[in-house]
């Protein structure tokens, strides 16, 4: 058996092979060339409009978030939640701020969903796909979709990630995957917030974990860490709701301020209601009173329940001396 190019080569014929200068970034500094970019966050925080961004952008060759694009690429979006009559409309109302630039060199796979990333038929599905539309960059949207293999078993995280790999070989293009996030995280996690972050260590080159500071504002914050270079301050991205495009902007939100749920406020807002109500109602009637957020309201009336100036009977809460 005969193969065109050596498994095995000298360090001299793979020097031969080297550019006179390293290619750039494809997006400076989240995306070398064939590396793998992860993006995560909350549900509904904005991952997907995010990169719709970004593969808009490269295809267009247009520097549009912040982060410098130096030349136009061929994008191919697999995404997996919305039908593609649908997605279409959503690329359609961000075409206009690009104009045509990007028509020729973004590309679509209508057929991407129940092709999984962990069967040999799926991934020849999308290496077959990167390779038709000659994809220098492959958007998976979102990774969940893309496998079948259990996130809390490092083996089987494993086991994707080689998969990943083998996409972004057999098909010489970069990839950006988004991803969820545990349930829980620190403010000063980036990488590791990630599902499966102890096997995504070992093939990410750049992760994107995306917060919302304020969450009746459309700002994001991003955080970025790098496998080669150290992490960037944060940045802060305000969504136009009408173009459906992020811009930096240089002011923080103007978030609410945050401060304990007080027992005054608990009672206060059983004022509002009568004086008992069920889990459910009260919790809003707190974040109503207070401008809180539900984890806080919820947590202050577990508080209340503890230290016994709130009683719960036949579903109702009170307040203790009622």
């Amino acid at each position: 058996m005969t193969r065109s190019t050596p498994t095995v080569q000298s360090l001299a014929s793979l020097l031969a092979q080297q550019p006179a200068e390293p290619p750039p970034c494809l997006i400076d500094p989240l995306l070398p060339p064939q590396g793998i970019l992860f993006i995560g966050g909350d549900p509904k925080v904005g991952k997907s409009l995010l990169v719709a961004n970004l593969a808009l952008a490269l295809a267009a060759g247009m520097t549009r978030l912040g982060f410098p694009i130096r030349a136009p690429r061929r994008v191919l979006i697999c995404q997996f939640e919305l039908p593609s009559p649908q997605f279409v409309g959503r690329l359609a109302r961000m075409r206009p701020a690009l104009g045509p630039a990007a028509d020729e060199r973004l590309w679509v796979d209508t057929h991407a969903a129940g092709h999984l990333l962990s069967a040999p038929a799926g991934l020849s599905h999308f290496v077959l796909a990167a390779k038709a539309a000659a994809a220098d960059v492959l958007v998976l949207d979102p990774l969940y979709s893309a496998h079948d293999q259990d996130e809390n078993d490092t083996r089987a995280m494993a086991a994707l990630c080689q998969a990943l790999l083998r996409l972004r070989d057999a098909s010489h293009a970069a990839l950006i995957v988004i991803h969820h996030v545990r349930k829980s995280i620190g403010r000063d996690e980036i990488g590791s917030a990630f599902r499966g972050s102890s096997a995504l260590f070992a093939v990410g080159d750049s992760y994107v974990l995306l917060t919302r500071p304020a969450p009746h504002l459309p700002t994001v914050e991003l955080r970025c860490q790098f496998r080669y270079a150290a992490p960037e301050p944060p940045r802060l991205l305000a969504l136009n709701p009408h173009t459906l495009w992020f811009a930096p902007t240089t002011a923080p939100a103007p978030a609410t301020p945050r401060r304990k749920v007080e027992e005054t406020d608990i009672s206060r807002a059983l004022a509002t209601i009568g004086d008992h109500a069920r889990y459910s109602e009260l919790r809003a009637a707190i974040m109503q009173q207070t401008a809180c957020s539900k984890r806080t309201a919820q947590l202050a009336i577990t508080e209340a329940c503890r230290h016994g100036g709130l009683v719960q009977v036949d579903g109702h809460y009170r307040l203790s001396g009622g």
